[in-house]
């Protein structure tokens, strides 16, 4: 069945597979539209190669939308002595925030210590005196009980030490996929969401271009390319096992809770162990609302439907709150949404899923390129890895790192940015970078906010109108978080969003009517919490 679109994605659409279908052959096509892809893409492209993007959903649909959000250098993995990727992502963290202000911003961070508990104060702080080495800054100190309990109010305070203050970074994920692929476009690359690859091309058992479906308009496609890169992270192994490979990736499920920050008030990350089995978590605060996370589990089937989470992790979650701030008594109805991700760990054959390593391996099979595991922090990394092994099949690739910036910097700023403050110039300049005028050009002075949320109507409007949006979900879920924010995924404005969508993606009343109910269909499924 075609889905209907706006006429800016026709327009835009149309456009694509126009040259798609006017390329006789691509130096590279990338499976994959979520970070590590985009990053890909964006490197490529600087280099001035031919190469296209195919994301058989929407962009950053998979894990890069349902992250921690966190840029972090990763303390457990120094702890198991990786310092190779410890060093790396807090480098990478480092420049992320010089280079994105307002998209990827320093956090502070606070590991309260309680006795007989692992880590203790002398432990933990000489770990944080070597992620402070690899950052060149110190971030790290200590307070006493009193200090804690101020500047952590409602923690439980029996058996309390102090707690250990660092930092890292946090982010909005999806955004930040956005914005590199924003990068690559303007470089030349092209990028196409909900265009399926159903297959591989090959000749002589070699792989040379992939075979294709747009689900926008139904038409099929054989692209052929000098080399293809497998980049589907959690889905990595259906491609492979095209080519007789033996399955790698174990699928793990990351779940979270979103609840109102007055019920659970976050200034900062809490960094915390669940006091059933040890495991680290986190509480934190993120675009207005505290977040509560991660589960760690095994989710072997990772196909196209979406991932949610399940009663078991709603009340493992609650119960690691409770126990932290033992008077808030939070419950189920405090939850507003929740999200879950199904990260690709490549199997190491240990039993406890978070035991496994978050490294990132490549595999070369015959004119495929798989690249699957990795952090987000360190995409840009990958990305050079991935264009090194890409080397077998095209001249003139270079991946080392020369250290070249991944963001444009604005020159100006727009004037009418500049009568927000600081704070939304800031902000706004993050997430939209070259695209910020487009996105002044929406707002028309009129920058209202989407009641209960840090997201003004013109994103919204911005997104819809110019960012590729198909679907309701992509609109509200990826492109603006105010799905995640609000009761029921935003119903108390639904006719505000059914105006901009009418307007701006030229939906009728059937068509509006079908992607609500698609919409909430979805929201109740997979955002919400389920029925006890």
């Amino acid at each position: 069945m075609n889905i209907s679109v706006n006429t800016h994605t026709q327009s835009d659409r149309a456009k694509i597979t126009s040259v798609i279908k006017n390329t006789a052959s691509w130096d590279m096509v990338v499976i994959g539209g979520g970070i590590t892809g985009a990053g890909i893409v964006r490197e490529m492209a600087r280099q001035g190669f031919n190469v296209l993007l195919l994301e058989q959903k929407d962009f950053a649909w998979g894990t890069s939308s349902r992250s921690s959000k966190m840029v972090h250098g990763g303390l457990r993995y120094l702890a198991t002595g990786n310092l190779k990727l410890t060093s790396h992502s807090v480098k990478e963290r480092e420049r992320l925030m010089t280079e994105a202000p307002g998209l990827v911003d320093l956090q502070t961070y606070s590991w309260p210590h309680y006795k007989k508990k692992f880590p203790g104060p002398i432990v933990f702080n000489t770990l944080l005196a070597m992620y402070d080495f690899f950052a060149g800054k110190r971030y790290r100190y200590f307070q006493n009980k009193q200090e804690t309990l101020y500047d952590l109010p409602g923690i439980s305070g029996d058996g309390l030490l102090g707690a250990t203050r660092f930092a890292d970074a946090l982010t909005d994920d999806a955004r930040l996929v956005m914005r590199v692929l924003q990068e690559a476009k303007c470089d030349g690359a092209n990028v196409l969401n909900y265009c399926k690859v159903d297959g591989l091309l090959k000749k002589n058992e070699n792989v040379v271009g992939v075979k294709a479906t747009d689900s926008v308009s139904g038409e099929t496609y054989d692209i052929s390319a000098k080399v293809v890169v497998n980049a589907t992270g959690a889905w990595a192994d259906q491609l492979r096992g095209e080519l007789g490979k033996e399955k790698k990736i174990r699928p793990l499920r990351g779940s979270h809770l979103i609840l109102p920050n007055w019920r659970l008030p976050s200034a900062q990350v809490i960094s915390l162990s669940h006091p059933e089995d040890g495991r680290s978590m986190f509480v934190y605060p993120w675009e207005g609302m505290t977040v509560v996370g991660t589960t760690d589990l095994d989710n072997p089937e990772a196909d196209l439907t979406e991932p949610s989470i399940q009663k078991e992790e709603v009340q493992y979650l609650l119960d690691a709150v409770n126990h932290l701030y033992p008077g808030l008594n939070i419950i189920r109805d405090d939850v507003v949404a929740s999200f879950a991700g199904v990260r690709p760990i490549v199997s190491g054959g240990t039993l406890n899923p978070s035991s496994e390593k978050r490294d990132h391996s490549i595999w070369d099979d015959s004119g495929m390129i798989t690249v699957s595991g990795g952090k987000l922090t360190t995409f840009r990394l990958i990305a050079l890895d991935v264009l090194k092994a890409a080397s077998n099949y095209l001249d003139n690739i270079d991946g080392n790192d020369h250290g070249k910036s991944i963001f444009t910097q604005l020159k100006t700023m727009p004037a009418a940015l500049k009568k927000l403050g600081a704070y939304w110039s800031r902000r706004l300049s993050g997430f939209y970078g070259q695209d910020l005028q487009a996105l002044c050009d929406c707002a028309n002075g009129d920058w209202a906010f989407v009641p209960g949320s840090k997201t003004f109507w013109a994103q919204i409007r911005f997104a819809a109108r110019s960012e590729h949006v198909v679907h309701l979900d992509d609109l509200l879920l990826r492109r603006t978080r105010v799905g995640l924010f609000l009761r029921s995924g935003g119903v108390d404005f639904k006719d505000k969003l059914k105006e901009i969508c009418q307007q701006e993606l030229n939906w009728n009343e059937s068509q509006w009517l079908s992607e609500w109910t698609r919409y909430q269909d979805l929201w109740n499924k997979s955002y919400s919490i389920p029925a006890q």
